[in-house]
């Protein structure tokens, strides 16, 4: 798909994506950083991102062909892309909510995110939209739904030890999980000092028989 902009020219969709990504990863944080971002790059190196012209495209052509774009659907197709590449079995990821406090307009309240972050490599692989009138529990299955979780494990704060997120991602998903249990559990917190456990002991990889949720021993 080709956007027409400034005296006719095109570039290719593909290739106005590809810029901005590797431009935010480089550094830049606005279309003018990415636009000389662009211009630096050797012929090859274009070509090599999608480009069809001598020149790459410039600050009017990113900033409008970007503004453009349906921003949820680019960050599902890179969260999949990223899933596909980095998601193995054995594998941990995070769900992590976060309030982007920089991220409103006069009286609208900042955006809340739920989140998919792989351990270790740090890269985010899903989020959702946490809306003003929820909370981050009912959107953690909408999250993880489009996942590859099989056998890997699926790590959360003390807000999601729920027994239908431990069912989901036993059954569904054919995860494991690693919960946390503070006073927002007060029966299941007791009933582990009654049984005197530190901790339960994980699943054998591939026993998804019978989920164990938050209340099991």
């Amino acid at each position: 798909m080709a956007v027409p902009y400034l005296r006719g020219v095109r570039h290719p969709l593909v290739c106005i994506v590809a810029i901005a990504t590797c431009a935010c990863l480089a550094g830049a944080r606005s279309f003018e950083a990415m636009a000389q971002w662009a211009q630096e790059l050797s012929r090859d190196a274009l070509k090599r991102l999608g480009g069809t012209r001598p020149a790459p495209p410039s600050e009017k052509c990113l900033r409008l062909t970007l503004q453009r774009l349906d921003v949820v659907a680019l960050d599902r197709q890179l969260g999949a892309w990223l899933a596909r590449h980095n998601l193995r079995p054995g594998k941990a990821i995070a769900v992590d909510g976060k309030t982007l406090r920089g991220a409103h307009d006069g009286p609208q309240p900042a955006p809340h995110l739920l989140s998919a972050v792989i351990h270790q490599a740090g890269i985010v692989v899903a989020q959702h939209p946490v809306g003003d009138k929820t909370n981050e529990i009912p959107c953690l299955q909408p999250l993880l739904d489009p996942l590859p979780l099989h056998g890997t494990v699926v790590t959360t704060d003390a807000l999601h030890t729920q027994t239908e997120t431990a069912r989901y991602l036993v059954e569904n998903k054919h995860a494991d999980y690693v919960f946390t249990v503070k006073e927002n559990q007060p029966t299941l917190r007791q009933d582990i000092a009654d049984l005197q456990l530190d901790a339960f002991p994980p699943a054998a990889h591939g026993d998804h028989q019978r989920p164990r949720t938050p209340r099991d021993p």
